[in-house]
């Protein structure tokens, strides 16, 4: 087992990543099949979810956990299995959709800094400011120089972050094509899943390879010490949920989060 295990999926800063070489199926270096991978995940929970408390109670610094990945890519059940059993009121779930108005009359990171973690909690975005180095540069909705501005803008606004006691963690959901189709046809076929469908979502399929293009260009861009980037193969959910757990754990024990020291005096309480 490596130092760091989390090694293995970390984009380095200024690595020439290529998303083609990474197989969206790896599942080699599980703890075993399956059933064994869904057990150690069980295990990293578990610790998640004292992390958590302790980083509650503490109240000194933050987690930032930022998720991307293609339409059906496994966001919301990452979230939903990663996080099951947390603290609900140290936890925050932001999703970005199309700015509102109100959002687009301020600068792009507006609505983000907004929803950035305080101080004792765990913040989630579900799609996030990389939108906008994402679909706008897919959609051609501003030139290139913008887009290369926009990666400069991404990385300062992470930084200040950092320097401000966020730990942040980037998560890129990694499928295949072939994987995105079986899910999308489970989304017809299912008609409790009919809610999940839009008929956007095959047009937006169309440009795959553009999109895997913005991903990989975005990833390269902005993959640095403080704000790393990590390539989880994603058509497996049970690796993928256990990969996930095992960054956050890994992230969560460096920021080593400490319950506060008692108050003095209290071996003296007695309740009547």
């Amino acid at each position: 087992m490596p130092s760091d295990p989390t090694a293995r999926w970390r984009v380095p800063e200024g690595a020439r990543l290529t998303l083609a070489k990474i197989d969206p199926r790896a599942a080699d270096d599980a703890p075993g099949d399956k059933a064994a991978t869904k057990a150690a995940s069980d295990t990293l929970r578990a610790e998640l979810v004292e992390l958590q408390a302790r980083l509650y109670a503490e109240s000194r610094q933050s987690l930032l956990v930022v998720l991307q990945a293609m339409d059906t890519g496994g966001k919301d059940g990452a979230i939903r299995n990663v996080f099951s059993g947390v603290n609900p009121q140290g936890v925050t779930v932001t999703s970005f959709k199309r700015p509102t108005e109100e959002e687009l009359a301020h600068d792009f990171l507006w609505r983000v800094h907004r929803a950035a973690p305080e101080q004792g909690r765990i913040a989630v975005f579900n799609r996030s400011h990389y939108e906008d180095v994402l679909v706008v540069k897919v959609h051609g909705l501003a030139p290139p120089e913008v887009i290369q501005g926009r990666y400069e803008h991404i990385r300062g606004f992470e930084a200040s972050l950092a320097a401000a006691g966020t730990r942040i963690v980037k998560l890129y959901l990694h499928i295949s094509e072939e994987e995105q189709a079986a899910r999308l046809q489970s989304r017809l076929d299912d008609p409790a899943k009919h809610w999940k469908f839009e008929a956007g979502d095959l047009e937006e399929r169309k440009r795959w390879p553009d999109y895997q293009q913005a991903f990989q260009d975005a990833l390269r861009a902005t993959s640095t010490a403080r704000a790393p980037w990590y390539v989880i193969p994603a058509d497996r959910k049970w690796y993928r949920d256990w990969a996930v757990l095992t960054i956050l754990t890994r992230a969560l024990r460096d920021m080593d989060p400490r319950f506060p020291p008692p108050a003095d005096g209290l071996e003296d309480v007695v309740i009547r």
